[in-house]
């Protein structure tokens, strides 16, 4: 259960924010729109009759519009990616810098690597300077 939750934690990190945002969004839309009915001589309504509002509904519709959806489809995929080990991901216990063994490029390189990662220097990605790994 432990490492399940290690493993899913990126993903369940941005599932609690989402929600806490759409919480806070209905509770603000829902103070707005009473605000709204009081000042047009008109009752309020309760939190769980404005969740099945169409009012809510567009509110939250326009926010997928807009923030939502892009961000959402971003941080999915992100998460997806990361946790089911994308060869364009690192693992998620090992964070950091690889050496170049560890990414088998230049003289690390075997024969099945790519032309660029047998190749080394630039092509690989950084640049040498005194000794020093600069990373782009």
């Amino acid at each position: 259960m432990r490492r399940h939750l290690r493993h899913s934690s990126l993903g369940l990190f941005f599932g609690i924010i989402f929600l806490l945002s759409l919480i806070g969004q209905a509770l603000a839309g829902w103070r707005q729109f009473n605000a709204a009915q009081v000042a047009s001589s008109l009752g309020e309504i309760s939190l769980p009759d404005y969740l099945a509002s169409a009012s809510f509904a567009a509110d939250v519709a326009e926010n997928w519009q807009s923030e939502f959806l892009q961000f959402l489809l971003y941080i999915v995929a992100t998460v997806w990616l990361l946790q089911i080990g994308s060869p364009e991901s690192k693992e998620l216990d090992k964070p950091g810098l690889e050496s170049e063994k560890q990414q088998r490029i230049g003289e690390h390189a075997d024969s099945s690597s790519p032309a660029w990662a047998r190749a080394g220097g630039w092509r690989a990605g950084h640049i040498v300077l005194s000794n020093t790994r600069v990373v782009r």
